[in-house]
C-alpha cells in the first residue's frame, strides 16, 4: 500500500491516478495510522512553502513524516513535497522546512528571456546512479512547474539535474528518502517509469 499524504496542497488525484494505472494500491489520507503502516509514502504538493508547512503542522503531519523517514519506509517528495524536506525556503520571507535533508530552497534568478515560474518540459542530466532512474536514458524530458529550486547541501545525493538559467538539483535520493522537483505523474512514460521504480524500492532494498 502506498499512502499519498493529503494536507490540502493539491496534485493528489493525478499522483493517485498514475499509481493506479501502474497497478499499485493507494490511499489518499492524513490519518497518522494509515501513513505509519503504509509500505511506501508520497508527499506531493503545489503552492506556497509557508502555507504548506502551516498545514503540515496543523495536521501534525510534520511529526509523522519524520517518524516515517526515520523508520526507513520508502518516501517520495514531489515538487513542493521535495522542497519541504529541506531546511527552509526563501519563499514567504524565509520559512523553516522539515530539515530531513540538507540544502536550501531559493528563487530562480530573473534573466532576460527566462519566464518565471518555470513551466514546461526540460531534459535531465543523470548522475550518481539514482534508483529512481533505472531504465531512464540520459536527457529524458520531464515536466516542471516551479519558481523556487533546490541547492542541495551534498552533491552526492543529487541524482538528476536540469538547466534553467541556473543548475537546478531536480532529484535527490538519500537512503529511503527520494524526491523530484518535477512532476513524474505528468511526465509521460518517463515519469511512469520513475514511479514504477519508486514502487519497487522496498523489494530492491
Amino acid at each position: 500500500m502506498i499512502a499519498i499524504i493529503d494536507y490540502d496542497a493539491g496534485n493528489l488525484k493525478s499522483v493517485e491516478k498514475a499509481l493506479n494505472y501502474l497497478g499499485e494500491e493507494t490511499i489518499v489520507t492524513r490519518d497518522c495510522r494509515d501513513i505509519l503502516t503504509a509500505d511506501k509514502v508520497i508527499l506531493p504538493g503545489v503552492g506556497a512553502f509557508g502555507e504548506a508547512m502551516e498545514r503540515l503542522r496543523k495536521y501534525e503531519l510534520d511529526k509523522v513524516i519524520h517518524e516515517v523517514t526515520e523508520k526507513q519506509t520508502p518516501f517520495l517528495g514531489i515538487c513542493l513535497g521535495l522542497q519541504l524536506l529541506f531546511a527552509g525556503s526563501e519563499e514567504n520571507g524565509g520559512v523553516e522546512g522539515l530539515h530531513i535533508l540538507d540544502g536550501e530552497i531559493v528563487r530562480i534568478p530573473a534573466k532576460d528571456g527566462l519566464k518565471i515560474p518555470h513551466i514546461g518540459w526540460n531534459s535531465l542530466h543523470l548522475q550518481h546512479q539514482g534508483k529512481l532512474y533505472d531504465g531512464i536514458t540520459e536527457g529524458a524530458f520531464v515536466y516542471f512547474v516551479h519558481s523556487y529550486y533546490l541547492k542541495a547541501g551534498d552533491d552526492q545525493i543529487v541524482k538528476a539535474s536540469t538547466e534553467y538559467g541556473v543548475t537546478i538539483h531536480a532529484s535527490v535520493e538519500q537512503g529511503n528518502v527520494f524526491a523530484c522537483q518535477f512532476h513524474p505523474e505528468k511526465s509521460s512514460s518517463t515519469g511512469l517509469q520513475i514511479l514504477r521504480n519508486f514502487a519497487g524500492t522496498g523489494e530492491v532494498q
